[in-house]
């Protein structure tokens, strides 16, 4: 039986990323959680049972921020959360790893994989919300919410998955914009597995089409789940993410 262990890795600028980490055989899986979540959900728990059970080795962390981990959110933006990514990779996997991206994390896994390249053997994207920033400046944001960003570098949106409005920083912003991978060729060949919900009312499902049009890989597929939404939590989206690991294991 696998062994699972929790702790806390130290950046090079001193953030604490809390972790679990369970011990296996390669390739390893790596999951990486959407904005404002953290590693208790249920994908990665799934992730992780699947893991222990199968003798794989695993790895879910909060980003800094996010969950138990140290840093400040308001000052965090992609290219931190992609060098905090990169970091866990780093130190706490070894040999070829699958990453699993939901939401946010299907823009930083791209992010992390450009970065290495000869480390990921596939990719497994959520519901990916690559260049989220990018839409939510040009198409979401209303004059109000554009004017305090201006003002005073933040603003504020309702989510149907929280109770307090989602902050968004002009930084976060300005950040996303000098990390945009939809506007060109994506240049990976690893096996790409994308999964997006049909009724996704957070990101239009055709931002999981665009993503494998970007990629140059030539093992891209695409699965659209009919009943989906954006969390993709539901028993059925469960057990194709699952069964969509397995065959890339």
């Amino acid at each position: 039986m696998p062994k699972t262990t929790k702790g806390h890795l130290q950046t090079l600028d001193g953030v604490q990323l809390a972790y679990t980490r369970t011990i296996g055989q390669t390739p390893g899986i790596v999951f990486l959680g959407g904005f404002r979540s953290d590693m208790t959900g249920i994908k990665a728990q799934a992730l992780e049972k699947f893991c222990l059970e199968n003798n794989k080795s695993f790895v879910r962390f909060d980003y800094r921020g996010h969950g138990t981990s140290t840093g400040s959110f308001e000052e965090s933006t992609i290219s931190t959360w992609t060098m905090d990514t990169l970091s866990v990779i780093d130190s706490l996997t070894e040999g070829p790893q699958i990453l699993v991206g939901s939401s946010m994390g299907g823009w930083i896994m791209v992010l992390a994989a450009l970065a290495r390249k000869s480390l990921i053997s596939a990719l497994v994207g959520i519901a990916p919300a690559p260049d989220f920033t990018k839409r939510l400046l040009e198409n979401e944001l209303n004059k109000e919410q554009l004017a305090d960003l201006r003002q005073t570098g933040r603003a504020h949106i309702y989510s149907p998955y929280s109770e307090e409005p989602y902050l968004f920083t002009k930084l976060l912003i300005e950040d996303g914009q000098r990390n945009l991978v939809l506007g060109g060729t994506i240049n990976l060949q690893c096996p790409v597995r994308l999964i997006h919900g049909l009724r996704d009312g957070s990101v239009p499902w055709k931002t999981s089409l665009k993503l494998a049009e970007a990629l140059d890989a030539s093992d891209v597929e695409l699965t659209l789940m009919k009943h989906g939404d954006h969390r993709l939590s539901d028993p059925d989206s469960i057990e194709k993410l699952i069964q969509t690991v397995r065959d890339l294991s």
